[in-house]
């Protein structure tokens, strides 16, 4: 039986803080033994680069079927997956996402989870991510059972033949997709099984990658909002000054900058 050891909540680093669409081709887990992975029946997986579009599907949710791109819209949009429910490490994680939701909408940003199970397991899961974390989850959930997501995004562990479920399947690994208005893929993280990920980290890159697009900066190590940016080395110090004021030339190829920031 998992067990928790319960602590203060950790403070935020900074202030505030499943038919694929035609593109691309319906991907079924082919018969398989039990040591093998799911794989697809029709193509390979699409290359799944930063910069392009992510894939679109149609899933059922726990809040009703979706077409992905269309659900995104015109906002920003983070897919984020889990092994399966009524697990320890998922049941924690998807509690503090719930907590996090109001600073993601602050930013423009819709949540969505997957996990391998049915939507039924789902609906009863929740009852005590909510129980267990105090908190309210309100973002949908894709069911997931027969991992035609999970390989369309490559959410799986190539090693870890033995984390599969009763039908030879492999469990999905925890990945991140961080993804535009635009529909590209901006940013992804995949985590192991065994490591639950950090979701104020994840707020920070949306916010570094906001602001590079709002104010054409880069952002430095362990940068978080209020801090110094980088001008772009394709940027004249002279020029840099000119649209933001008081530049800090640290090396020719450094320029450093303190920009305002509105969100509050």
């Amino acid at each position: 039986m998992a067990s928790i050891v319960t602590r203060a909540a950790p403070r935020l680093s900074f202030s505030a803080y499943a038919t694929p669409i035609r593109q691309q081709p319906y991907l079924r887990p082919a018969s398989q033994s039990r040591r093998n992975f799911a794989t697809p029946a029709t193509s390979e997986q699409p290359r799944l680069r930063l910069g392009s579009i992510a894939p679109n599907f149609k899933a059922k949710t726990t809040q009703g079927e979706i077409d992905f791109h269309q659900w995104i819209g015109d906002k920003w949009a983070i897919l984020f997956s889990h092994p399966a429910d009524f697990t320890p490490v998922c049941t924690t994680e998807l509690g503090a996402f719930a907590k996090l939701k109001g600073e993601f909408e602050k930013r423009n940003v819709k949540l969505i989870g997957l996990s391998a199970n049915d939507l039924s397991s789902h609906s009863r899961w929740i009852d005590d991510i909510n129980e267990t974390s105090n908190t309210s989850l309100t973002f949908p959930i894709i069911a997931d059972a027969e991992r035609n997501i999970a390989w369309l995004y490559d959410m799986v562990d190539q090693q870890d033949l033995s984390n599969i479920d009763q039908k030879g399947i492999a469990f999905t690994i925890r990945s991140v997709f961080v993804i535009d208005p635009n529909k590209k893929i901006r940013l992804t993280m995949m985590y192991p099984a065994s490591t639950g990920r950090n979701t104020a980290e994840v707020l920070r890159v949306v916010d570094s990658l906001q602001t590079g697009d709002s104010r054409g900066v880069t952002t430095p190590i362990d940068w978080i909002p209020g801090d110094d940016v980088i001008v772009p080395p394709t940027v004249s110090t002279a020029d840099a000054r000119k649209k933001f004021g008081d530049v800090r030339e640290v090396k020719p190829y450094v320029s450093l900058c303190l920009l305002c920031t509105t969100r509050e």
